[in-house]
């Protein structure tokens, strides 16, 4: 709050100047007055001069900025925290109201259009209120050596992982049959080998374009191929080769179609599977690129992966996870990540229940051990499938 600073003789009189006449004492009515022109009720035009040379000015308090809201929402956003240890995260996980109190203090820091300067891009966001964060948007380079600048863009935002590594994943939309080729464009831009799919193609309504072939396909300047189809726990892993001209790379699609949207599964396990499929595919590969996720509005149910592998990999390293915290900074990076307060209290009882997994102790004596995924337990839902071509 700004603070205003007065001269030690100052009182609330002297807030505004007050002339001769204001200031005389009253005289008694002894006869009729001359009337006062309008210069002389404005009085002097002698100028004043205020000598400040023997002020000690270093002593002067320095005016407080002033706050706008946004600022207030982003300073809010980085210094919220809750590291709570296995023990503690497995209390609070139960804890529903308090947790919905949590939840429901935490800004959405939601873009207002009048944000995103871009001609067009209404025409390529599946909805109209849910934006890319234009601080960590990301730019299709290619179409933007085009010159068109509606080109230049997708509803996408990078997003900062464990630690606060820069660009370890990407959120956004589902496709959009308008922006199939702006998605591959984005795989390949960015040297994305993973890509993990976490909604239907419809739920009552469209909720994501069918963007790869059931065998071979062109999409765009793009010729992909499915090479395997593996059905695990939960859901469906799909090894794709991509190419462009005599270039060609391996990515792996990974698609949970199980989970409802606006609502959270049934149990913790899958997600914890994928989690743990997606990270070890990931550390296997010399450069694996930003994980790209997406459910059809690219905040809830991907706000709901993403902070469940931040977290899990917290447990690991520190035997502590920041979930709270964790939310708080993905809201950074995109508003609105974790869309409702039921995900919010799934994404605790996630990683309570990762937690257990690891062992429960709080000391961080014990060493954790992975979570296993369908495939390295060689259960019978595991059925690899060669695609025919």
């Amino acid at each position: 709050m700004s603070e205003s600073v007065e001269s030690p003789s100052s009182s609330p009189s002297s807030t505004y100047p007050v002339d001769e006449y204001q200031s005389a004492p009253c005289s008694a009515v002894t006869g009729p007055r001359k009337p006062v022109r309008l210069q002389e009720r404005r009085g002097s035009n002698v100028s004043l001069v205020l000598d400040v040379s023997s002020l000690n000015l270093s002593a002067v308090e320095p005016l407080c900025s002033i706050s706008t809201p946004k600022e207030t929402i982003l300073h809010l956003l980085r210094t919220s925290t809750r590291p709570l240890t296995p023990t503690q995260l497995q209390e609070a996980s139960v804890e529903t109201s308090r947790l919905n109190s949590e939840y429901q203090k935490i800004p959405p820091n939601f873009i207002n259009p009048a944000e995103l300067d871009i001609p067009g891009h209404a025409l390529k966001d599946r909805y109209k209120t849910i934006l890319p964060n234009p601080v960590t948007r990301v730019h299709l380079r290619k179409s933007a050596a085009e010159g068109d600048e509606a080109d230049i863009y997708i509803n996408a935002n990078y997003i900062k992982g464990y630690n606060g590594a820069p660009r370890t994943y990407i959120a956004t939309q589902g496709p959009m049959l308008n922006t199939v080729e702006d998605f591959w464009e984005m795989v390949w831009q960015e040297g994305s080998t993973s890509i993990v799919m976490i909604t239907k193609l419809k739920e009552k309504k469209e909720k994501c374009e069918l963007y790869w072939p059931e065998k071979a396909g062109s999409y765009g300047r793009y010729e992909l191929s499915v090479s395997i189809v593996k059905e695990c726990d939960g859901y469906t892993i799909r090894d794709m080769i991509i190419q462009v001209g005599s270039d060609s790379r391996q990515v792996r699609h990974y698609w949970y179609s199980s989970w409802p949207d606006h609502q959270t599964p049934d149990c913790t396990g899958p997600l914890l599977r994928l989690v743990a499929d997606v990270e070890d595919h990931r550390l296997s590969l010399p450069t694996p690129g930003p994980t790209i996720v997406h459910c059809s509005a690219g905040i809830g149910r991907t706000g709901c992966f993403i902070a469940s592998s931040i977290g899990c990999l917290q447990l690991r390293h520190n035997r502590k996870a920041d979930v709270l915290g964790i939310v708080c900074k993905l809201r950074l990076d995109r508003g609105g990540m974790i869309q409702t307060s039921e995900q919010y209290q799934f994404l605790y009882l996630t990683l309570a229940q990762y937690s257990r997994q690891l062992g429960d102790t709080d000391s961080g004596s014990e060493s954790p051990s992975p979570v296993q995924t369908s495939s390295s337990t060689g259960t019978s839902s595991d059925r690899e499938l060669q695609a025919r071509t």
